[in-house]
């Protein structure tokens, strides 16, 4: 069952995707420098250290059992998997038509959440992510032609796929705390990271420009710790697929950060666009009809 929306629910969404909406501005400045499976692990690497640093200080116990190897198989799903498939996605993939393909993920969740029996098949859902798709695709300015390359696509979508069952499985494992459970993840998904950095035979250097630093810094606290682990709490009060709404908000953020950052240019489609995509969102996961759905389910 989940939760009606709630105060602490709407900030954490909120601020989950303005975080993660500068992550693409991150990635962008370190893939300048570094190679992309080295960068992401790099960057779950240092995630990891932060979070299990954090654990610590806050005396949270480390899960076991059936906790444990959940958290681990969260974070193979949700960061090694994802980013691997992303990364190689993104070295021949148009940025605008990845963020369109990545606003699947709403529906994505709630058709697999369907499936396993954790909501019902919600119209107004589907609804809602279409019309929030259409908006992306069209303030990114997607390109929709023949020349697309297919198994970049494909790896997309199975990026997809990961993140939106990623957000299903949590609803199915032992209660482990946000920060707890993305600690394990992280290291989980770093190791893998890292092998598949050495298997790829990336350069192992660290960075030396200031500007890949400060995208790594980012990237680590913000952009990793802070969006996840406000994501699993937004998972936990509201259910998978209105929590993965936040994946149709980032690439509004993102623009807006890359005009700023970046100076890629402001283009009117934002204005047709970016109404649409709220639209989507409002449709899908914060319309208050719900509330007495979910209460009934």
């Amino acid at each position: 069952m989940e939760r009606g929306l709630d105060r602490p629910g709407l900030v954490a969404f909120a601020a989950a995707a303005l975080f993660a909406g500068g992550n693409a501005v991150g990635i962008r400045f370190s893939n300048r420098e570094l190679d992309a499976l080295w960068g992401a692990a790099l960057r779950f690497g240092a995630a990891a250290v932060l979070l299990l640093l954090i654990m610590a200080a806050s005396r949270l116990a480390l899960p076991r059992g059936r906790a444990l190897a959940g958290a681990v198989l969260f974070g193979l799903l949700n960061f090694g998997l994802t980013f691997s498939l992303t990364y190689y996605a993104l070295v021949r993939l148009h940025a605008g038509l990845t963020q369109t393909i990545l606003a699947l993920v709403p529906l994505a969740a709630l058709l697999l959440a369907v499936a396993q029996r954790q909501e019902r098949l919600r119209p107004a859902a589907v609804a809602g992510t279409l019309v929030a798709v259409a908006g992306v695709a069209l303030v990114t300015q997607a390109p929709l032609r023949s020349a697309v390359p297919v198994l970049s696509v494909l790896a997309m979508l199975g990026a997809v796929l990961c993140l939106a069952q990623a957000a299903v499985l949590v609803r199915r494992l032992p209660k482990v705390h946000p920060v707890t459970m993305n600690a394990v993840g992280m290291t989980a998904a770093a190791v893998a990271l890292f092998a598949g950095s050495l298997a790829a035979g990336d350069r192992w250097e660290l960075p030396v420009r200031a500007a890949t630093w400060w995208a790594l810094g980012y990237l680590v606290v913000a952009g990793s710790v802070l969006t996840f682990v406000l994501y699993l709490f937004v998972i936990g009060r509201w259910g998978a697929s209105r929590a993965a709404y936040v994946f149709v908000l980032v690439p509004v953020v993102t623009i807006v950060l890359s005009a700023w950052l970046d100076d890629e240019p402001l283009t009117g489609y934002l204005l047709f666009g970016a109404p649409l995509i709220l639209l989507g969102v409002y449709l899908g996961a914060l319309r208050p009809a719900h509330r007495a759905a979910d209460r009934g389910a």
